[in-house]
């Protein structure tokens, strides 16, 4: 699984050792690749005529973060020109000598005007807002590669080769209405990102409105039905669904990640992302920081008993030693993907999902009787209002490990 990290630096261009890849967040499109062996290289990812693709830029050992940089910029600029950065030739620098700036050489296309802006395709905005979102997404999130598979699937084909000043509401209508009403979430979605790409537009003078906007809304017959929850466990259920858990075959460190998840009541990824730095077993305290938490602010989750044995059986299978170690790694190593603890679940026939399991947490507390405040921060959910919120500070970090307590002697029964 690729590594997210937004803004490169060169101390961790030269120290970084674990294999994958790591985006530098600024929108260029630069990439390091660090292969299974240790060797490191630049590629550059970007639509170029209509088509994504990845050219690499050289080792690391002879380009500098900076020079990589400056590269990306060039390359993002000619194809956003309308140009093939492939056949931009560029000069390796050599220290002693000064040497002119990179002039790429862009093949002169037809329908470019020297002096008139160019108005970019729906493909390349898609790369541009992408770029922009990247600053505000977490470090491992998945949303630019559901961005680029959803649009490329669904609406590339209708308007990926297409200049922005040219799509009409008639464009996204066609992209939208075979999948409204069979596939309602997702032409949601695409419908957004559409929207926010059209909203960028606006905003860099390509065009006046927004397409996918109010007149699609009206267009478009409602699909709101009775909202569906994931399914729960019930509460006097989940001690018999973790023993099946426990003496389930496969993959080890799924089995624990999963076992881990309802005993701390976290979120999958929340789990799957887990380190040995955040884990302090002398307080036996968890701490999720901010970056990886949904509400974007850290989290502590005291950890009982019976969390602590499950972390004391992942040692076999990781490295606690190094503190950017995963808890529960894959078989290389890296983030366990989310597809493995719920395909564990789903294949036991729990009567739940995973991530239903922390609504049967919070249906145990209600029957314990544990205030709401209390249960809902366990849960790390916000309470009340943001004025509310500015004023309570305090995480009663305390009340919250005696409910965890006795959830797992719960979960022990």
């Amino acid at each position: 699984m690729s590594t997210v990290r937004t803004g490169l630096t060169a101390q961790f261009v030269n120290s970084v050792k674990q294999s994958g890849k790591y985006y530098d967040g600024r929108g260029d499109g630069l990439i390091l690749r660090v292969a299974p062996g240790g060797s490191k290289q630049w590629l550059w990812r970007g639509m170029v005529q209509g088509r994504r693709r990845d050219y690499g830029l050289g080792p690391v050992r002879y380009t500098p973060l900076a020079e990589a940089r400056r590269i990306a910029f060039e390359y993002r600029r000619v194809a956003y020109l309308g140009g093939d950065p492939k056949g931009t030739h560029r000069t390796m620098m050599n220290p002693a000598q000064p040497q002119p700036a990179v002039v790429p050489h862009v093949v002169p296309q037809p329908v470019m005007q020297p002096m008139t802006r160019s108005v970019p395709t729906f493909a390349d905005a898609t790369e541009v807002v992408i770029g922009l979102y990247a600053a505000k997404w977490k470090p491992g999130s998945r949303s630019p590669d559901q961005w680029r598979q959803s649009l490329g699937d669904y609406a590339f084909p209708k308007l990926g080769s297409k200049q922005l000043d040219q799509i009409t509401t008639a464009d996204v209508m066609a992209v939208l209405t075979p999948i409204w009403t069979t596939k309602p979430t997702t032409a949601k979605r695409i419908r957004q990102r559409i929207s926010a790409i059209m909203a960028w537009a606006v905003a860099q003078g390509y065009r006046a409105d927004d397409p996918a906007g109010a007149a699609i809304t009206k267009a478009l017959p409602k699909t709101n039905g009775p909202k569906k929850h994931l399914a729960a466990v019930p509460h006097r259920e989940a001690p018999a669904a973790v023993r099946k858990i426990r003496a389930s075959g496969g993959y080890h460190p799924v089995r624990l990640a999963t076992e881990f998840a309802i005993l701390t009541a976290a979120r999958s990824s929340e789990v799957r992302g887990a380190q040995w730095s955040e884990i302090d077993r002398e307080p036996a305290l968890w701490t999720i920081p901010a970056t990886r938490m949904k509400a974007g602010r850290e989290h502590r989750v005291p950890l009982a008993s019976e969390a602590l044995r499950v972390l004391a059986e992942a040692e076999a299978y990781s490295q606690p030693s190094d503190p950017s170690a995963f808890v529960f790694p894959n078989k290389k190593g890296r983030e366990l993907g989310s597809w493995q603890l719920s395909k564990l679940v789903a294949g036991l026939d729990l009567g739940g999902t995973l991530h239903g399991f922390r609504s049967t947490f919070r249906d145990w507390c209600s029957n314990q009787s544990v205030p709401r405040e209390i249960a809902e921060l366990c849960l790390a959910h916000r309470i009340g209002s943001a004025a509310e919120q500015a004023y309570a500070r305090s995480d009663i970090l305390e009340q919250r490990r005696k409910v965890m307590k006795a959830w797992g002697q719960h979960i022990e029964r």
